[in-house]
């Protein structure tokens, strides 16, 4: 059983912009807690934190990582989540089974996209936040300019509650503004301790100190009562104050301190333990009774019935699948079975352990706000919900984002086919984002993620994990072909080598369909001018010959062939014959209705900050889109129109150029249209390039 009671445990996810040290808190935590005997770093592979190859490789977090810690007498599970907007859903996921976020800011670069991006996913889950100024000691830091950035950008209530000593190379501690002590780090015995405010600080400590006891009174009749009768509140009050204000989303407490010189980091932690919600604390968690619309209220109790959340998998090669989820009622024990309602399938549980890190450490009983791992669960996946059987309940999942780019991708080593599907399923169980299918038209195998960065570390992965080399492609675009005018065509197949020979006569009339019409084939065939067995194979060598294209290669549709006269051979005449004669019949007479090719048409929905609607408008004007409306959403644009998919096959990178990182998009089929004729003959001309090739 765990030590800790649920109204003891904080369960926090570190969210913010990538590159604004999320990875190097979490290594200070638990060095400062003293689970580690010196800080991991992110640049020398010694993170405990951010362990994977790829990560280290490109010094990001790719993926979500818990780790916990012992703090005054509290249990501090942490989150440390991916900045970057390739792995952004592993961040949406960890939010959804915490009950707090810090919310680091850059003290050089201060809010940035990606910033807003997971401040939005936190608003979706209601979740009370802290804003912690980061990397405090870098060149050019500057809390008032981070501060500011905050305020116009999040447009958040903010209240600061701690502030610098000094900046950049002299930044030697923090000032806590509800005890009123400066704290500075003592690297000797790795704590905080209390010394002096500096005098030349006074008059703004002064200023500061008298905003946050407005701010904290202003959430509370009873207190604010308090303040204008005395006009000053204790300790005792404000803590209280705060509390209720933090819990309640009316106040966003500001914090600051370097992670790399462990300065700040202590009053963080006393500030999370102190003001941030215990899994008690938002009552009971809502989902549904399987089947049913009916919402069903599990509370955070131990005698409550058993549920939980999946909120990520990892694919490990040698331990196998490995679960990661958060207890929300009853309690859960190794050796046990629980029952998957989102599945309909029991699932037998044998040892369950915290991880940290990469770390497992065994647990034999798990209480209401655990976040824990389950090893070898055989059909659970992300978003699942566990619970009893005889009870069963179902939480909402986050549904993954679309993907936005997609490679062609094949083996490097022939014969490695099926080798490469079992790999790729793998890692989708692992990353809901990444999709897989085999392309009908181009058969080609289809890799789709939400960027370039996210494609290449699967290959990466793929390769470490399961020692398969794959080459990525750019995908063919399915085009197709299609005719503009009508035609009466003789198709006419005559062959004579000794002895029986082959003999199919066809006269066939084409005209088009509406687009999306499709193909018709009608038999007007009056007499016995061709007998009745011979038909089918006219249509089955039509439609193989409308597989393969006339123009380039590509599939031909809308229209209608007309089988209306022909002849045959009482002897020579065969089936084959009248399938061929069918197939050349209507090769030629595509040729003579105006034959043109069609090009698939998405629907893009495009979201911006204000200031670069102009860079992208232009943009999307030059790959022949079309906009077709604007809304806004605070103080970003969204732009709908439709785009040829050809234009925009790498669009995801472009955009992140053009906006700095701060624009998104999705994109799904809408249609086809027919290609310009400057176009058309390029790709009909590359067609027989390659068919020569």
């Amino acid at each position: 059983m765990s030590k800790y009671e649920s109204k003891s445990i904080r369960n926090l996810a570190i969210i913010g912009h990538g590159g604004t040290g999320k990875t190097s808190l979490c290594e200070s935590f638990l060095y400062v807690a003293g689970k580690t005997d010196r800080p991991g770093r992110v640049d020398d592979g010694s993170s405990c934190m951010d362990y994977e190859p790829e990560e280290q490789k490109r010094h990001i977090s790719i993926s979500a990582t818990t780790n916990n810690i012992d703090w005054e007498k509290h249990r501090v599970n942490f989150i440390d989540t991916p900045g970057d907007s390739n792995f952004t859903f592993d961040t949406k996921s960890s939010l959804r089974v915490v009950d707090g976020a810090v919310v680091l800011v850059d003290a050089v670069g201060g809010v940035e996209f990606q910033t807003e991006k997971v401040w939005e996913y936190a608003d979706e889950f209601k979740l009370p936040r802290l804003l912690f100024v980061s990397r405090m000691d870098r060149e050019r830091a500057d809390f008032g300019k981070a501060v500011e950035s905050i305020r116009k950008r999040l447009r958040e209530k903010i209240t600061i509650v701690s502030l610098p000593i000094g900046a950049e190379d002299s930044f030697a501690g923090v000032v806590d503004l509800i005890a009123m002590k400066a704290l500075v780090f003592d690297n000797q015995k790795k704590a905080a301790k209390s010394v002096d405010i500096p005098a030349d600080m006074a008059e703004e400590v002064k200023k500061c100190r008298d905003i946050l006891v407005e701010d904290i009174a202003e959430t509370d009749d009873g207190l604010m009562n308090k303040y204008l009768e005395g006009g000053e509140l204790s300790a005792e009050d404000l803590q209280a104050g705060l509390r209720k204000g933090v819990l309640a989303g009316l106040l966003t407490p500001v914090a600051c301190g370097s992670a790399m010189k462990h300065i700040g980091i202590s009053s963080l932690l006393d500030t999370i333990v102190q003001y941030f919600p215990s899994p008690v604390d938002p009552g009971g968690k809502a989902g549904k009774k399987p089947g049913s619309e009916e919402d069903e209220i599990r509370m955070p109790e131990e005698s409550a019935p058993f549920s939980a959340l999946v909120f990520k998998t990892i694919a490990d090669p040698y331990a196998g699948r490995l679960t990661l989820f958060r207890v929300y009622s009853g309690t859960l024990s190794s050796d046990s079975s629980v029952f998957n309602a989102s599945r309909k399938s029991t699932e037998r549980i044998g040892n369950l352990f915290f991880l940290e890190g990469k770390t497992q450490k065994p647990v034999e009983t798990l209480i209401p706000g655990d976040i824990a791992a389950i090893a070898k669960l055989k059909e659970t996946a992300t978003g699942d919900t566990l619970c009893t059987e005889k009870t069963p309940i179902v939480f909402a999942r986050v549904k993954p984002p679309p993907a936005i780019i997609s490679f062609a991708v094949e083996p490097k080593t022939r014969g490695d086919e099926d080798k490469l599907v079992s790999s790729i399923h793998r890692l989708t169980d692992e990353d809901p984002t990444l999709s897989f299918h085999r392309d009908d038209q181009t058969r080609e195998m289809i890799l789709s993620g939400l960027g370039q960065v996210h494609i290449e570390v699967t290959v990466e992965k793929m390769k470490r994990k399961f020692g398969l080399e794959v080459n990525l492609k750019t995908p063919k675009v399915p085009y197709k072909e299609t005719i503009k005018g009508k035609t009466t065509i003789q198709g006419r197949y005559k062959k004579q080598s000794g002895g029986r020979g082959q003999f199919g006569d066809t006269w066939l009339e084409l005209e088009p369909l509406p687009r999306g019409g499709g193909f018709e084939f009608a038999d007007r065939i009056v007499g016995g001018v061709i007998p009745q067995q011979y038909r089918p194979a006219v249509e089955k060598g039509i439609v193989e010959a409308m597989a393969e294209g006339v123009l380039a290669g590509y599939p031909v549709v809308d229209l209608r062939v007309s089988l209306v006269d022909g002849s045959y051979h009482t002897v020579d005449s065969s089936e084959m014959a009248f399938k061929i004669a069918g197939s050349l019949g209507f090769k030629k007479g595509v040729l003579e209705c105006q034959p043109t090719l069609l090009e698939p048409i998405v629907n893009i929905m495009i979201e911006i900050p204000d200031e670069y609607m102009g860079d992208v408008i232009g943009d999307l004007n030059s790959r022949r889109g079309k906009v077709l409306g604007m809304d806004s959403i605070g103080h970003h644009q969204i732009i709908k129109g439709q785009v040829p998919l050809a234009e925009i096959l790498k669009y995801a990178p472009d955009l992140r150029s053009m906006t700095s990182g701060r624009g998104t998009f999705t994109c799904e089929h809408s249609h086809y249209e027919e290609v310009p004729s400057y176009i058309s003959e390029k790709i009909i001309a590359e067609s027989k390039r390659e068919a020569e090739d």
